[in-house]
């Protein structure tokens, strides 16, 4: 009975992002440089290339190029941190404000149309749910790590 729950678990967040990247393309916005925007505004100014690469779940390496991207369109810039010169921080420019409000705005509707017909206490215990199992994947993964 159970036993597609995993599957279902991978594919919803698959089409949730595809419906995004099927709305957020008008704006020439790339899965990678939106997800990535999203994450930046959302986590706030000056984090530092892998933190940011690690929230979003990439390598290091694999954002190098859509950070270039982002940095050439003046959505984003680089500036050393003072504490370890090796280490980049990455700050939103006043050109991306806007963008990121058009993003906010698809987001937002996006994910209302997504959860609709699922009231308060529905969402609540879903999310719940999701933390539950989030931590015991955790869980799993530190034990195998070590």
């Amino acid at each position: 009975m159970y036993q597609n729950i995993g599957f279902r678990l991978n594919r919803v967040p698959r089409i949730w992002r595809a419906i995004l990247d099927q709305r957020l393309a008008p704006l020439g916005l790339t899965q990678t440089r939106w997800i990535t925007l999203y994450h930046l505004a959302h986590l706030g100014d000056g984090q530092p290339q892998c933190d940011l690469a690690r929230a979003i779940g990439v390598e290091a390496p694999s954002l190098v190029r859509t950070l270039d991207q982002l940095a050439e369109q003046k959505l984003i810039e680089r500036r050393p941190c003072e504490q370890d010169r090796r280490t980049k921080r990455i700050f939103l420019t006043a050109k991306a404000a806007p963008l990121l409000k058009q993003i906010d705005q698809v987001v937002d509707t996006a994910r209302r149309e997504i959860l609709a017909g699922l009231d308060e206490d529905e969402l609540a215990k879903f999310e719940e749910l999701l933390s539950r199992i989030e931590k015991n994947v955790q869980k799993i993964q530190n034990k195998e790590d070590d």
